[in-house]
């Protein structure tokens, strides 16, 4: 079972009843393959035979008295078993376990020896987990869970006899989330924790500032949390959108956090952006930090915002003295300090600033922010801990003492490694969690850049051009999830799954055990695991598309269509209804291309192999009215443009359901494709009126302005061409409410055939943005 993106959860009664372990488990007998074992991230070496321990409440979790390690593993273990299938079972420490006990113990001659390796061994007469460290028996106890919970049911389990040896590919294997953006709390992010353990992943990322909020307390600097976290949204409220918006961790708080991911052998790697999207930071205390004076509010625009931090002794002062509250809160080796983005206009401006370059002998804003980046890294590693930054770092010149996350693609890793610098992998073409999952148009917002689940797990963290040595800089890779458009923990569950466990399997299993047909044979066992904690995943991947190719005119004119359903991964079975009833195992396997007379409304699902529903059931109503209809997802870019985001009706809305559309932030235009206008005389278009919040920086005179003919501008319809003949010109009404909807109609000449319509805004580009909801064609009932 798993969510559809309307946030509905499908009938769990499908499941359960029908599922056995056995299935999930599914072996012909002897030694199989490691891809028959529903495990996330693959194992590097995993053997079965023949056999299986029984798993029930009076089952005993067992560790040698003053084993720590294997203490706390055996804790994680039982609240796992508790927590996914209700089965409570008590760890005990003793040196003789009884028969059928799983056991755990922390052994120097532990038969892996890898960092963070551990030994698996199941038979009939209990389960022994050994390793030669703490995080190699927690992650054997993350192995057995995963058996043990595979078929989503309740109670007693089975699991099979098993063989494995494991230890992960790389040291860093991490999530970020940012927080800044959008905050999220503290049960959100210990949620996010959890699922990391669950995924053997071992690096927290917490982006904690940027233009739009300060997140983290700083008791030398109150302004930063009572100012810097809070700001007015657009929209304020109306149309439910909160009057104040914010929040901030206290450093009691973070110290819980930094304990409970501690806890599951999870880093937290803070991160304070600097020296750009600092306007934050500005807004709090301009007079510390700020270069030009201005004391700004908590900006409300994503993208590129102009400030920056200055870099003079008392905006450095400012900056150790909150580094030195952060390094208190985070033992971690590594603390991130941004450096992406910084635009550099307030510094080539500022003539102090110009005059120090000058002092410095600095040629030019890039080696400035090189400067200013080593001055820090230096100021880290006088306390033990190592700088970190986005790629941007090595413009001006590589920074002498800072490590490199890479996400404008996997260039800046590999300059950096062939440098002799650690470097992190996180391009935003393969890690990117807030780019959406497919082009549907039933996914909520985000950036409207697909990716999807397959070429998440295609990514290979080292390149092929570095030698051995240099692929020893390569730490590890990171999944990010910047939070603009993601307002909520559904949207982050939605974002990350099932995305992260391919991720995951990057990150931990080797190279040469990675397949992808076997990674969706074991994702049935992940849905019924995200079922089992509520976890809202994606089914994106596995949703039926329901798609008529024979243009809308024929149909019309035929009464009849072609229905073709696929879906994005190709896995499982595709069942399907064309008479009213939800889609089950017993329903049409759908084979090829069929026919249908309108109106119908045609029902899907997909299933797994052993009876698992991989998607909510997606449906398609054929008749006239939705024929005749475009929807925000099915409306696609004019000829000039490029539709880039779908967005909520206010940024700040936090349900799942939020209606959105897909905009051209600079070309205010949408395409119509082939409408079918013999007969139509009329047109209905559904319109928002939504906030204009984005920096674009330098990149905001490419915004087009299209001439007005009114003070609040228009909706124009044209011909084939946004240059094309002029057919309507429905005008915009007065005002700027933010997420107001409206309904724009007007009549269309008599035009023969099927024609692409252009629609673009000519509102005036200093006001607010707006979003075509849907377009509808009408003429003479038929």
């Amino acid at each position: 079972m798993t969510v559809g993106s309307n946030g509905r959860k499908p009938a769990a009664r499908h499941l359960g009843r029908r599922l056995a372990l056995a299935a999930a488990l599914a072996c012909t007998g002897g030694l199989v393959h490691a891809d028959a074992l529903p495990l996330i991230p693959l194992p590097a070496d995993i053997r079965q035979t023949e056999g299986s321990l029984a798993i029930d409440a009076h089952t005993v979790i067992a560790y040698a008295p003053g084993d720590r390690g294997a203490e706390a593993a055996a804790v994680y273990l039982a609240a796992e078993l508790k927590r996914s299938r209700g089965l409570s079972l008590t760890p005990i420490p003793t040196r003789q376990p009884p028969h059928g006990a799983i056991v755990l113990r922390t052994d120097p001659a532990a038969r892996v020896t890898q960092a963070d390796g551990y030994t698996l061994d199941i038979t009939g007469d209990g389960a022994r987990i050994a390793s030669r460290g703490d995080a190699g028996l927690f992650y054997g106890a993350v192995t057995l869970w995963q058996l043990a919970s595979a078929d989503g049911r309740q109670g007693a389990t089975q699991l099979p006899d098993v063989a494995v040896r494991d230890w992960p590919r790389f040291a860093w294997r991490g999530l970020m989330l940012d927080v800044a953006r959008h905050f999220h709390d503290v049960a959100t992010v210990k949620q996010v924790l959890d699922t990391m353990a669950e995924h053997k992943l071992n690096v927290f990322h917490w982006h904690l500032s940027d233009d739009q909020g300060w997140r983290i307390q700083i008791k030398r600097y109150p302004r930063l949390t009572d100012v810097g976290a809070w700001r007015t949204p657009p929209g304020a409220g109306t149309f439910g959108e909160p009057e104040r918006y914010g929040g901030f961790y206290t450093q009691e708080q973070v110290r819980d956090v930094v304990a409970y991911a501690a806890a599951r052998h999870i880093t937290v790697v803070p991160e304070l952006d600097m020296p750009g999207h600092a306007q934050a930071a500005v807004a709090a205390y301009p007079d510390l930090v700020g270069v030009t004076g201005e004391h700004p509010a908590v900006s409300v625009d994503w993208g590129v915002n102009p400030y920056l931090y200055n870099v003079d002794d008392k905006s450095f002062t400012f900056i150790e003295n909150v580094l030195d509250e952060v390094m208190a809160l985070f033992p971690s080796k590594y603390i991130h300090l941004g450096g992406d983005e910084a635009v550099k206009d307030q510094w080539k401006q500022s003539p102090a600033v110009q005059a120090k370059m000058a002092s410095l002998g600095i040629k030019d804003e890039n080696a400035l922010q090189s400067w200013f980046t080593d001055r820090l890294g230096d100021y880290l590693a006088k306390h033990g801990r190592r700088l970190i930054g986005w790629d941007e770092i090595l413009e001006g010149g590589l920074p002498r003492t800072a490590s490199i996350m890479s996400w404008r693609g996997v260039e800046g890793a590999v300059a950096a490694a062939k440098q002799d610098h650690d470097v992190v992998l996180a391009p935003a073409g393969w890690m990117y969690f807030d780019n959406l999952q497919s082009d549907r148009a039933d996914e909520p917002n985000g950036r409207l850049s697909v990716l999807d689940l397959k070429r998440v797990y295609g990514f290979e963290p080292v390149d092929a051009s570095l030698t051995p040595e240099q692929a020893r800089h390569v730490l590890g890779t990171e999944a990010t999830l910047w939070s603009e458009f993601i307002p909520s923990t559904r949207h982050i569950q939605h974002a990350l799954f099932p995305r992260l466990d391919a991720m995951a399997e990057i990150a931990w299993s080797p190279r040469d055990v990675r397949n992808w047909d076997s990674f969706l044979q074991r994702l049935p066992a992940q849905v019924r695991r995200y079922a089992a904690l509520d976890i809202d995943a994606s089914d994106t991947a596995f949703a039926p598309g329901i798609h008529l190719d024979e243009p809308v005119s024929g149909i019309l004119r035929a009464g009849k269509a072609t229905v073709r359903i696929d879906t994005q991964t190709t896995f499982g079975t595709i069942r399907y209804t064309t008479d009213g009833s939800l889609p089950d195992t017993q329903a049409m396997d759908y084979a090829a291309p069929f026919d249908v007379t309108l109106p119908t409304t045609v029902r899907a699902a997909t299933f797994a192999p052993d009876g698992t529903r991989m998607a909510a059931v997606r449906s398609r109503v054929i008749d006239r009215d939705t024929l005749l209809t475009r929807r925000t997802g099915e409306l696609t870019k004019c000829a000039d443009g490029s539709l880039g985001l779908r967005m909520p009706l206010l940024p700040d809305l936090g349900a799942m359901d939020t209606a959105v559309f897909d905009i051209d932030l600079f070309h205010a235009c949408w395409a119509y494709p082939a409408a079918p206008l013999d007969g139509i005389t009329g047109i209905r278009v559904d319109v928002a009126r939504l906030a204009r919040n984005y920096g674009l920086a330098h990149e905001l005179s490419k915004v087009v302005s299209y001439p007005a003919k009114t003070a609040y501008g228009e909706l124009e319809v044209h011909q084939d061409t946004c240059t094309g003949p002029l057919l309507a010109t429905l005008p915009l009404p007065p005002g700027k409410a933010l997420g107001e909807r409206f309904v724009l109609q007007g009549k269309l000449p008599a035009v023969r055939g099927d024609h692409d319509l252009c629609l673009r805004s000519t509102a005036p580009i200093t006001g607010p943005l707006y979003g075509l909801g849907s377009v509808k064609l009408t003429g003479p009932a038929r």
